[in-house]
């Protein structure tokens, strides 16, 4: 199975000014097809070669992993985006309460947790097999996946994520993060 480039369900410029067109054009138009044609060129003739994105993720290791995972990644954050803001689902409102306190607590929690992760890395917010909610910081190309988790939202926090809008201002590019993500899909993904 070929991979390809997922589409956006927003045009290039709908995230502005949280996220440019520029910065969507090279986040998404390079960087994550880069990802792409990478892993088709390391699954072909493999194990890996007619597997489902989520199954590579789950079985590899080394460059394929990497490929896959931040294939799979990006296209869970850029999905999770939105131009119009939605607002917390209760459903939502009340396992973040349950979790961290309340949503305001969350979102601090986050937000810290995003801004203060070494180097390159994921901020997720993941839920277990019991249904408990936490945050879970994830180096390169790591997902909380591979824990057995279930992703319910993210925030990418590669240099290249941010660095044409936001230079080394990570925390105002996680802000706006957090203001374009469309919660009703985080609340969709609950278990």
């Amino acid at each position: 199975m070929k991979h390809l480039l997922p589409e956006l369900h927003y045009a290039p410029d709908a995230l502005a000014p949280g996220m440019s067109r520029e910065t969507i054009e090279f986040h998404h138009g390079k960087h994550l097809q880069a990802y792409i044609d990478n892993l088709n060129r390391l699954i072909a003739g493999t194990q890996y070669e007619d597997m489902s994105l989520e199954d590579i993720v789950m079985k590899s290791g080394g460059a394929v992993f990497n490929n896959a995972a931040q294939a799979w990644n990006h296209t869970f954050f850029f999905d999770t985006l939105t131009p119009v803001p939605v607002p917390m689902p209760e459903r939502l409102v009340r396992k973040l309460d349950e979790a961290f306190g309340s949503r305001e607590n969350f979102l601090g929690e986050f937000a810290k947790a995003a801004t203060g992760l070494f180097g390159s890395g994921w901020a997720w917010l993941a839920e277990d097999k019991d249904g408990r909610l936490s945050i879970v910081q994830k180096q390169n190309a790591g997902n909380p996946m591979t824990d057995g988790m279930t992703p319910l939202m993210t925030v990418d926090v590669w240099e290249h994520a941010y660095y044409i809008d936001y230079r080394n201002r990570r925390a105002d590019y996680v802000s706006a993060c957090l203001k374009l993500t469309d919660w009703e899909k985080v609340a969709q993904r609950l278990v």
